[in-house]
């Protein structure tokens, strides 16, 4: 555990963007396997609504990791 956090910590921006990305991916798998009358585009836009939530909620973790972090030093 110790070295994810390490590698976290080092690494901030590239966890963020893989977790966005991931994100997305995992949105648009989810919207292509619904049933419903949906076109594309509006998949996409809602693929990209989701992984919007989801990057600012790892963002506010890092964040209030970084401030947990900082202050018990």
């Amino acid at each position: 555990m110790d070295a994810i956090q390490l590698w976290v910590s080092k690494h901030k921006l590239a966890t963020v963007g893989g977790l966005w990305a991931s994100g997305i991916g995992a949105s648009l798998v989810a919207y292509s396997r619904t049933r419903s009358p949906m076109k594309p585009s509006l998949r996409l836009i809602h693929a990209r609504l989701h992984a919007q939530a989801l990057t600012l909620a790892v963002l506010s973790g890092a964040a209030a990791y970084r401030y947990y972090e900082n202050r018990a030093d």
